[in-house]
């Protein structure tokens, strides 16, 4: 998985981005002028990984059985009648909606997962995307799903119409990811497999985790400058900005984000050195795979810029999981604790 969120906050639409970035160069950027403030005491040296308390997804209810028929909104189908969910296929690039699936309790009905649903509990079922999160139609009728849930996002479209025109029931949802919209998503997943009262659980268990999660940043918080990157090898170097998810996550940690403070206007901006080095942030968010692929945390660190910043001369590197980190959905507040416990003393 390699990318994030609607005007790229999913990770379909950051690699709409990688492709642009990797065409047109990185000349675009405009350096970070920002002034230098002190983040307080309260941070932690050295490369951290944030993990969450269990790595699996914890229902709400054991199958709480289905209310059916009902008719819901499909972004792409307009209004759509689900009368069977005995056997569910959720898709989408960042693994929520099947991580909602199982919140709700509906797990023991799934018969197919996309590469990002790869929590414990799901694992064992077939997959039926590609590693570029591309939906393969063969794959799903294979199975049999009695309805399919999608993202706005989930590509080929053609894949998609193929499976409907079969006669399985598709609902089509919004590719945002972000705390806005997350109990939102929630509920219409709730209310398409006929589980509402599950689905009101659901939120108040994430909402109650999410203030579990501010209740460990630090008051005053210090407000650090923390700088989100993708990376992939050395020569791909992308800051977060407005529109990413991970703003809504800094703002939740206390923290200003870097690419907000740079007045950055894509959610995903190719960044210089000399950019990196003005914008000067207190702590580096990344993704693990994506550090993996310049040798870790210790080789984040040696990249362009970064060895320059009060991050890079404290070693203040925070890894997790990228199929966790942009995804909300149930997990938010469990990813929201882990950031907060990885980054304050």
């Amino acid at each position: 998985m390699v990318t994030v969120g609607a005007s790229i906050r999913s990770v379909r639409a950051l690699l709409v981005v990688v492709l642009t970035v990797v065409t047109v160069s990185a000349c675009f950027v405009t350096p970070i002028e920002q002034d230098r403030h002190s983040p307080g005491a309260h941070l932690r040296n050295g490369p951290q990984t944030a993990t969450l308390d269990g790595n699996d997804v914890t229902p709400v209810a054991d199958d709480p059985g289905s209310a059916l028929p009902v008719t819901v909104d499909s972004v792409r189908y307009g209004p759509v009648t689900v009368t069977d969910t005995s056997r569910i296929i959720a898709v989408d690039v960042s693994g929520t909606l099947g991580s909602i699936v199982f919140a709700l309790g509906m797990g023991s009905r799934a018969v197919g997962r996309d590469t990002s649903t790869a929590f414990p509990s799901a694992v064992g079922l077939p997959v039926v995307t590609n590693r570029g999160h591309s939906l393969n139609a063969e794959s799903v009728l294979a199975l049999a799903p009695t309805v399919l849930l999608v993202s706005e996002s989930t590509v080929p479209v053609t894949a998609v119409d193929q499976i409907r025109d079969s006669g399985v029931t598709v609902v089509v949802f919004p590719a945002t990811r972000d705390l806005a919209s997350n109990n939102t998503l929630m509920r219409s997943v709730a209310k398409t497999l006929g589980v509402p009262e599950a689905g009101e659980k659901l939120v108040e268990r994430t909402d109650t985790q999410i203030e579990a999660a501010r209740d460990l940043v630090p008051h005053p918080s210090g407000d650090p400058t923390m700088a989100f990157l993708y990376i992939r090898g050395r020569n791909l170097l992308l800051l977060a900005g407005p529109g990413s998810g991970a703003d809504d996550l800094i703002a939740e940690l206390g923290g200003r984000d870097a690419g907000e403070a740079a007045q950055l206007t894509g959610a995903f901006t190719a960044i210089t050195a000399e950019a990196m080095i003005t914008a000067d942030p207190d702590v580096l968010i990344v993704m693990t795979q994506g550090a993996d692929t310049v040798g870790g945390p210790a080789g984040v660190l040696t990249l362009p810029g970064i060895a320059d910043t009060e991050a890079g001369r404290n070693r203040r590197v925070v890894q997790m999981d990228e199929s966790k980190i942009l995804a909300f959905g149930p997990d938010v507040g469990l990813v929201l604790s882990a950031l907060a416990k990885a980054i304050y003393t």
